[in-house]
């Protein structure tokens, strides 16, 4: 598995949580929800914003920083929560195959690109399957459904 993972900067740290604010308030910053999952060795509950995709009907959650910490506990833990203002959506996840992430990955860039395209290393859009197929390693994607 690719260890890819860009480190926040303080930037970062004050744009993430100010839409992590806006969220819990229930004023999502175009769609984004402030994603919880237990801690893989406390077992608390972590936060962060985060942006949900729908592709074909089929929800995602993309990380564009790679193995982040995020990604690591919900691998541990099999899911967790999407919150939003005072609600909680309880979901489980899947993590896909590299072979099927670039069609998720380009409707990511479609939607998110002007918010984390950077992330992206000269990929975009309209970058061809092949591109694509090539730095989906490095690019977590859970496929989400809710819990039952």
């Amino acid at each position: 598995m690719t260890e890819r993972y860009i480190r926040p900067t303080r930037a970062d740290g004050v744009f993430n949580g100010f839409v992590g604010f806006l969220t819990r308030i229930g004023l999502p910053l175009a769609g984004s929800r402030v994603l919880a999952v237990r801690g893989r060795t406390s077992g608390q509950w972590r936060t962060t914003p985060v942006n949900p995709l729908r592709v074909n009907g089929v929800r995602y959650l993309v990380a564009p920083r790679g193995n982040t910490q995020w990604v690591r506990n919900l691998r541990v833990a099999g899911g967790g929560e999407l919150r939003k203002g005072g609600k909680a959506e309880r979901f489980t996840a899947v993590e896909i195959a590299d072979t099927d992430k670039p069609p998720v990955l380009r409707e990511y860039l479609r939607a998110w690109a002007w918010e984390v395209g950077m992330f992206f290393e000269n990929v975009d859009k309209n970058s061809p399957d092949e591109r694509l197929a090539e730095i989906a390693p490095g690019f977590p994607v859970f496929r989400i459904e809710p819990a039952g």
